[in-house]
């Protein structure tokens, strides 16, 4: 994760986190064990001492049965997402990195702006089950596969599917392709 306001988003993030496993009666080591999360790495979020991964993230906020930008909920009234901007989150080899678009939005639809580096690919953590994932390309062109069947989308082409089903973007080409996605949560 890359902000400007690193300290203030991990500290918030881990504030979240420490409620909601509150909230649900739930110890550190129980949560671990539900998330494949180690105790330690998840009491080190609490605190405010590390800053996760977007695939730790991923793997809590399924093992809270929460949307991912629940741990990152604002309350302003009105909110600008300017590209390049404010909070953003890379996949642990770099090569993906995504900025949410809306994070007060409702529990229901999250909206996020993701960038795949050139050829490389970024292969997500299952998301919720009943969940929809929604991908239109802005820019270059980006090969789906989802459930085995390859999907090649070009510059403004779209695809929907099941998020909690297996699937991966690559991009073949010498350029960054950039990317919509809204996901659909079926809570």
């Amino acid at each position: 994760m890359e902000v400007d306001d690193s300290k203030q988003i991990i500290l918030q993030v881990g504030a979240a986190l420490k409620k909601f496993r509150k909230e649900k009666n739930m110890s550190l080591e129980e949560l671990a064990e539900l998330t494949g999360v180690s105790k330690l790495t998840l009491g080190n979020i609490e605190r405010g001492e590390t800053n996760p991964t977007i695939a730790i993230i991923w793997r809590i906020s399924k093992g809270l049965s929460l949307p991912f930008m629940a741990l990152f909920k604002s309350e302003d009234p009105v909110c600008l997402y300017r590209a390049g901007e404010g909070l953003r989150f890379t996949s642990d080899h770099k090569n993906w990195i995504v900025e949410p678009i809306f994070k007060n939005a409702s529990y229901d639809i999250e909206m996020y702006r993701a960038y795949l580096q050139p050829n490389s690919s970024y292969y997500p953590e299952g998301h919720h089950m009943n969940s929809t994932e929604i991908a239109t390309v802005m820019t270059g062109a980006i090969e789906i596969h989802v459930n085995g069947e390859v999907y090649l989308l070009n510059q403004y082409d779209s695809i929907s599917f099941r998020a909690d089903s297996p699937h991966s973007y690559t991009n073949h080409t010498d350029s960054e392709a950039v990317l919509h996605i809204s996901l659909k949560y079926g809570m």
